[in-house]
């Protein structure tokens, strides 16, 4: 739930700073070993914006996978099933490279400006 109201702060943050816009998506990394389920997440954010300014915000989440980079030939490559052999020359590499990301990857806002975007609102109504 934290997470998912930090995410919020941030979009509330951005989106005064543009007075007349409005959030239309957010998007976030998140990476395999972030100990952060994708779904609680999306479930704590959806609750959060429910009956509020930003109903209807989309959270999209992109998974990071667990990277290793190999100690022997510095090849970088994606850990599958605790195998942390490089693929290029086998050799054994335990030296963690990334996958425990969280980070807020952008934010899709609607200005106000967009004819064609006044025009979708207005055939909502």
């Amino acid at each position: 739930m934290g997470i998912a109201d930090s995410i919020l702060q941030a979009v509330a943050a951005e989106t005064a700073r543009r007075p007349g816009s409005h959030a239309l998506r957010v998007g976030v990394r998140i990476g395999e070993l972030a100990a952060i389920d994708p779904e609680s997440l999306r479930f704590c954010f959806e609750v959060l914006v429910k009956e509020t300014a930003h109903e209807g915000l989309r959270l999209e989440i992109e998974r990071v996978p667990r990277r290793h980079r190999c100690r022997a030939c510095e090849q970088e490559f994606t850990v599958r099933d605790f195998d942390f052999q490089c693929p290029r020359c086998r050799v054994w590499s335990p030296d963690f490279a990334g996958g425990d990301d969280l980070a807020l990857t952008f934010l899709e806002l609607d200005d106000g400006d967009d004819p064609a975007a006044t025009e979708s609102s207005e055939r909502k109504r």
